[in-house]
């Protein structure tokens, strides 16, 4: 998975920002995230990298990473050359030049997303939902991301709606206008695509 920064001329550095938000989960200074195969390090610039093996966890950075708005995601599929070093930097083969020719196809897509494998179809087909779901979730208001933020720590619709101080049918309404179940139904599609197109 390579990120770019997108307009880092213009803007401040926020790579650091990004790794500890990325590596956020690791409970050691080990790579010890259940499918992350080598920890998310700065490469060159403001160009961030990492790998992955679960499918959901690449679904889920890149959609944090759409939301945000700042950076430009290309997911490599492919091999990686054993044995495998200890450092993304050091670390080579076939997902990583994939990687790189999509974050740079990415930077000319609006949605600023993209997927390189072995299959091409399957990528074609990955890419073309991910694409879809990063529109959903940059398109998404502030008052939709209250709704579903909420919803997605595990709460009710009801103890959502005491939360925000609105109706239970005001949630729904939030939640509708988000497209959120549009999110919900296309998540799964994507880690069944992600996971055919790195076969």
């Amino acid at each position: 998975m390579n990120i770019d920064q997108r307009g880092s001329r213009r803007d401040v550095d926020r790579v650091e920002d990004l790794l500890a938000e990325l590596n956020r989960h690791r409970a050691d200074g080990t790579s010890g995230i259940d499918g992350l195969a080598l920890p998310f390090e700065r490469t060159v610039g403001d160009e961030v990298q990492g790998v992955l093996t679960d499918p959901a966890l690449l679904l889920d950075l890149t959609l944090r990473c759409a939301r945000t708005r700042y950076w430009t995601v290309g997911i490599g599929l492919g091999s990686i050359r054993t044995p495998i070093p200890d450092s993304t930097r050091k670390a080579s083969g076939s997902a990583f030049e994939n990687a790189r020719e999509a974050v740079d196809r990415a930077k000319g897509g609006l949605a600023a997303v993209a997927v390189k494998g072995p299959d091409p179809i399957s990528s074609r087909y990955a890419e073309a939902v991910l694409v879809t779901l990063a529109t959903v979730l940059r398109r998404r208001s502030a008052a939709g991301w209250q709704a579903v933020d909420l919803i997605a720590q595990g709460r009710s619709q009801t103890e959502t709606a005491d939360v925000l101080g609105i109706s239970k049918q005001a949630v729904s309404q939030r939640l509708h206008a988000a497209w959120w179940w549009h999110e919900v139904a296309l998540r799964p599609v994507a880690v069944h695509l992600l996971t055919e197109a790195g076969q």
